[in-house]
């Protein structure tokens, strides 16, 4: 990220640059790779598909709902309240909190909240920037069969269907990696943007950023723990879940930011203010929900 930084000061427009490439090219490649990685299996399926449809139910109930759409106005203040960082922040704490027989439960989240990012995150911010409905289902399908998250799945698929996922699996983990590399670069870059305007810029709770913060730190968490009360789950997995959803604001908000060159400051931050500030929140859950 401190590289990422000094290259936002230095070359301003190339974190665009580097977001419209692994856009393009890297987020099916990471994809495919952690599909591979983590195999699939009932425990992951599950909590993907928690997280996917829970994210998708929020985002309708919120432009369908005149006082929520008041509350959030944009989709980028939408997708940071509701996409957390669970790939590089998610994932690391709950392999240190929680036993391993839980990893399927954590990656099941990530992967939810991964396809629905990207493959309605294009959508919607395109969709910002043009007129076309929101239940334009033609142009919906366009995007959903051209995600890069689906290209991603098709790959993954190809690559169980001629059972190479043992051969491949090392290969595509090194690719992997770099794209979470260069995906935290483009992060400190727009941080370095931010810090070269002329004017006093400081991290203040504006565009309503404060309740993006809000909905991501704690009312998603609070959520999904309602969610895995009523389906009985066991606490364990609850525990998983819940702290998935109560990470931060993901990076890949910014990179959909950079691409799509809609509000990219709004979305750098709601990521560093939610970071800061999920310091506190993140073990304040884990707490509550152990005892």
């Amino acid at each position: 990220m401190i590289l990422g930084f000094f290259i936002g000061k230095v070359k301003p427009f190339a974190s665009e640059k580097i977001s419209i490439y692994l856009i393009k090219y890297g987020i099916p490649i990471s994809v495919t790779g952690l599909l591979v990685k983590a195999g699939i299996n009932i425990d992951l399926i599950n909590s993907a598909v928690l997280a996917f449809i829970t994210i998708t139910l929020l985002i309708v109930l919120i432009n369908f709902i005149p006082v929520f759409k008041n509350i959030f106005p944009n989709f980028s203040l939408q997708l940071a309240g509701l996409i957390g960082n669970t790939s590089f922040l998610g994932i690391p704490i709950a392999i240190a909190l929680l036993p391993t027989d839980t990893i399927n439960h954590t990656i099941g989240f990530d992967l939810g909240t991964t396809l629905f990012s990207w493959i309605f995150g294009p959508y919607l911010l395109q969709k910002s920037n043009n007129s076309y409905s929101l239940m334009n289902i033609k142009k919906l399908l366009i995007f959903i069969f051209s995600s890069p998250a689906s290209r991603g799945i098709v790959g993954a698929l190809i690559i169980y269907l001629f059972s190479l996922e043992n051969l491949v699996e090392e290969f595509l983990w090194i690719p992997t990696r770099l794209v979470i590399y260069l995906a935290i670069i483009v992060v400190g870059s727009r941080l370095g943007i931010i810090t070269n305007k002329k004017k006093k810029t400081s991290f203040q709770f504006k565009e309503n950023i404060q309740y993006a913060i809000i909905l991501k730190l704690l009312v998603l968490p609070l959520i999904i723990y309602l969610i895995c009360c009523l389906f009985n789950f066991q606490q364990i997995e609850t525990t998983a879940l819940v702290l998935q959803a109560g990470t931060p604001t993901a990076i890949s908000t910014i990179l959909l930011a950079e691409a799509y060159n809609i509000h990219r400051e709004l979305a750098a931050k709601a990521l560093f203010t939610s970071t800061i500030m999920s310091v506190a929140t993140i073990p304040i859950i884990f707490l509550f929900i152990s005892y």
